[in-house]
């Protein structure tokens, strides 16, 4: 009940957002789930380059990339079962091309102690960590970008 309160209590623009970005962050995670990486990167350029505007959506109406990244880490905290790095990653670059930011998806890997590898999927934005940092972040090898990749 004191989640609805805080819901409630936000500005219309940011219940807006947040009720996006969890339809966006499901449908991502669906897409995971279902669709070759490939396919679902070649989905998300497809309805990025479309410019599709959002129901109720107000013309012109930008979104700094702080709160872009507050609405995924609070959308996460309340999917069901809620999402991992490469998920969150690709939801933060959707919001972010749609607001004409231009941003990196980046995948490392790493070994654990027991020799396992391990991957990690974070997103670049003029040249920090815009979502997915961690504290031993440096120790993922990252490996090529997909930026000019032909899917």
């Amino acid at each position: 009940m004191k989640q609805l309160r805080n819901f409630l209590k936000l500005s219309g623009s940011d219940r807006y957002l947040l009720a996006i970005t969890f339809i966006l962050l499901g449908a991502i995670r669906l897409g995971l789930f279902f669709l070759a990486f490939r396919n679902l990167l070649k989905l998300l350029q497809k309805i990025n380059k479309q410019n599709i505007r959002f129901p109720f959506e107000t013309h012109g109406n930008q979104i700094s990339v702080g709160k872009i990244v507050w609405a995924v880490n609070v959308v996460t905290r309340y999917m069901p079962g809620g999402a991992k790095c490469l998920a969150r990653a690709l939801t933060t670059q959707s919001l972010m091309n749609r607001y004409h930011y231009s941003s990196e998806l980046r995948i490392g890997v790493a070994k654990e102690q027991g020799g396992q590898l391990e991957a990690h999927a974070w997103i670049e934005y003029q040249g920090g960590v815009a979502i997915g940092n961690l504290p031993d972040l440096s120790r993922f090898i990252p490996l090529p970008s997909l930026e000019g990749v032909k899917l």
